[in-house]
């Protein structure tokens, strides 16, 4: 019997770097402080399902390098018991990502180092050894073998969570946010063999052609359920979410969710890296559990406020009961009507 859950793909490193505000071009600043911590959907997710609830069987499938940050990763990984590392190969240089953080407007920008993301491919996963339910791929974008073209599938990443569905393996997809046009054309193929894609509201847009943010980065909520509507088009089996700091916005084929996001107090947050892979690590435990979409929407908002507390991935991640409890108790923004 299948149980638990699998993450694929990107794995890192994060060097997160504090500065006082991002300069422009030619321009200097300051760094406050140097850390580092996992990076990447597959140690972040892992992680932080592991924390929510430590019972849950969990599996990687990454590929790290014979390196000081890939030595830093495995001890890493190594510390929670659920985590099945066994999948993990061992070749070329450990992906990382400077993590600039920005103090004045609680921002951050990635440089990425992709490392041996490259050479993760079709053939790195065997799904004859997965156990798990559920199988998280990430990110679309990032792992180029995975992004070429398919005759058949349209992508080799559409062509491995065909694979997955065939061996009963619900899928899960995320995207990176990146400033490209790259993603009507990588994205949709994928959609057709995708259980559950929680994206944010710049991947959704840009995966569609239609846009949820005006020009003064105002959220288009007109737009929303139109994006939903499309992305389960191409072929979304189960849920399509697109979160955003202003709330998130679910779909199950026959009702759309609005659920308000939580208010902090700025001084609570320690940094924002991680929240978007703490997001979809709720709503796929929910859907694992066997919750509703709104209810598993919930735990992914307060999963993604938890990890704000600390200024890497994963340090404030609560666990399943105090996640639930963080949602009720805390205030929350307006609902979005749709």
């Amino acid at each position: 019997m299948k149980e638990g859950i699998a993450f694929a793909g990107t794995i890192a490193v994060d060097e997160i770097k504090k500065i006082d505000k991002y300069p422009n071009k030619s321009e200097l600043t300051t760094i406050r402080s140097v850390a580092r911590s996992n990076g990447g959907a597959v140690s972040n997710c892992a992680i932080t399902l592991a924390k929510i609830d430590p019972n849950v069987p969990i599996e990687i499938i990454a590929l790290l390098g014979d390196d000081d940050k890939g030595h830093f990763l495995k001890e890493r990984l190594g510390n929670y018991k659920s985590i099945d590392m066994s999948h993990v190969k061992v070749i070329g240089d450990t992906p990382f990502t400077d993590v600039i953080q920005d103090e004045f407007d609680h921002t951050r920008t990635f440089f990425t180092y992709r490392g041996n993301s490259h050479l993760f491919d079709e053939n790195t996963i065997n799904f004859n050894r997965i156990n798990a339910k559920i199988l998280h791929i990430a990110y679309i974008l990032l792992l180029d073998s995975l992004d070429q073209e398919d005759d058949e599938y349209g992508t080799k990443m559409a062509k491995v969570l065909k694979q997955a569905q065939d061996k009963g393996i619900k899928t899960s997809i995320d995207i990176v946010s990146e400033n490209s046009d790259r993603y009507e054309k990588l994205v949709p193929p994928c959609l057709k063999y995708t259980n559950y894609c929680v994206i944010n509201e710049l991947e959704a847009g840009k995966s569609v052609g239609i846009s949820l943010r005006d020009s003064s980065g105002k959220l288009i909520t007109a737009n929303i359920n139109k994006v939903l509507y499309r992305l389960k088009e191409f072929g979304v089996r189960d849920w399509v979410v697109i979160h955003t700091p202003e709330g998130s916005f679910g779909f199950d084929g026959s009702t759309i969710y609005s659920i308000p996001s939580l208010l902090l107090d700025r001084q609570w947050i320690k940094g924002t890296v991680g929240a978007g892979d703490a997001y979809v690590t709720g709503v796929l435990y929910g859907a694992l559990k066997g919750l509703d979409l709104p209810e598993s929407m919930k735990l992914g908002t307060a999963a993604a406020v938890s990890s704000l507390f600390a200024e890497d991935s994963t340090s404030g991640i609560k666990s399943y009961e105090q996640l639930v409890a963080m949602y009720a108790d805390f205030s929350k923004r307006e609902k979005i009507e749709l």
